[in-house]
C-alpha cells in the first residue's frame, strides 16, 4: 500500500480538504489501484489553527512494483497547488512502509500538540517525503499523522471507497456489500447479514484495514454510525 496524507488545504470559504483529496484520488486511480479516501480526526483544541474540525485526509493506493515516492509526492503537491486557497497552509506526505514510530506519532497527534519541527524530523529520520506547499506549511503535521493513522488500519472513516457515494436510501445488506463495503457489523463486532441499511451519507469505519459499516438498529432498519 501507498499512503498519502493531506492537510490544511482550505480556508473558511473554500471547499474542504476532503474534496481535493477525492479529486486527486480519481486522478491517481488511472495509474494505481484506489483503496479509498479516509478522514482522520486530530486533536480538537483552540490552540491549534484549523478551519472546521481539524481533520486530515489520507488517500490509500494499492501499487505493485517500484514507485518513486518523492516524485509521487511532488506530483501530488502540484495537483494540490493547482487548487491553492489563500490563507491555507497545506502539507502532503507519501509513504509505503510506514514504521511503528510514525503510527504512534499519528496517535499522539490526536491527543497532544505537535510541532512542525518534530514532524519534519521524524519524516527525515525514516526518509518519508513530507512537503509544505504554502502559507506557514503547518499542514505537514497533519499530513504525516494521516499517513501513520491510515497505516494503522484502524482509524478514521471512509469518505470514498467503491461505489459508496452512489448509495442512496434504504438498501439491503447484500447491496451494501456489492458496493464495496467489506462488512456490516454492530459496535460489538456482530456481523449483520439481513435487513435494510440507511445508506445516505454512510461513512464506513476503517477497521482491520477494511471499510466496515458499523450500525445500530433503529425502528425498522440499520442506521450507520459515524466513527473516528
Amino acid at each position: 500500500m501507498i499512503y498519502i496524507g493531506m492537510d490544511d488545504t482550505d480556508n473558511a470559504q473554500s471547499r474542504g480538504t476532503g474534496h481535493i483529496a477525492r479529486a486527486i484520488a480519481k486522478i491517481l486511480a488511472v495509474d494505481f489501484g484506489l483503496v479509498g479516501v479516509v478522514r482522520h480526526q486530530l486533536l480538537f483544541d483552540p490552540r491549534i489553527r484549523y478551519t472546521a474540525h481539524n481533520s486530515s485526509k489520507s488517500v490509500i493506493l494499492d501499487a505493485n512494483g517500484k514507485v518513486d515516492l518523492a516524485d509521487l509526492a511532488k506530483r501530488i503537491g502540484r495537483l494540490m497547488l493547482d487548487d491553492f486557497q489563500e490563507g491555507s497552509d497545506p502539507g502532503v506526505c507519501v509513504a509505503r512502509d510506514v514504521p511503528e514510530e510514525v503510527v504512534q506519532y499519528g496517535r499522539r497527534a490526536q491527543q497532544e500538540l505537535i510541532t512542525q519541527d518534530e514532524a519534519r524530523a521524524l519524516a527525515a529520520k525514516h526518509d518519508i517525503p513530507l512537503l509544505g506547499l504554502g502559507g506557514d506549511e503547518g499542514g505537514v503535521i497533519g499530513a504525516l499523522a494521516a499517513v501513520g493513522l491510515a497505516a494503522s488500519g484502524n482509524d478514521g472513516r471512509f469518505m470514498m471507497v467503491g461505489r459508496l457515494r452512489e448509495l442512496k436510501g434504504l438498501l439491503p445488506v447484500p447491496a451494501v456489500l456489492e458496493a464495496g463495503i467489506a462488512a456490516v457489523e454492530t459496535a460489538d463486532g456482530t456481523p449483520v447479514t439481513e435487513g435494510l441499511v440507511a445508506t445516505d451519507k454512510m461513512r464506513p469505519a476503517r477497521r482491520r484495514g477494511l471499510p466496515i459499516a458499523i450500525v445500530e438498529w433503529q425502528e425498522d432498519h440499520w442506521q450507520p454510525l459515524k466513527l473516528n
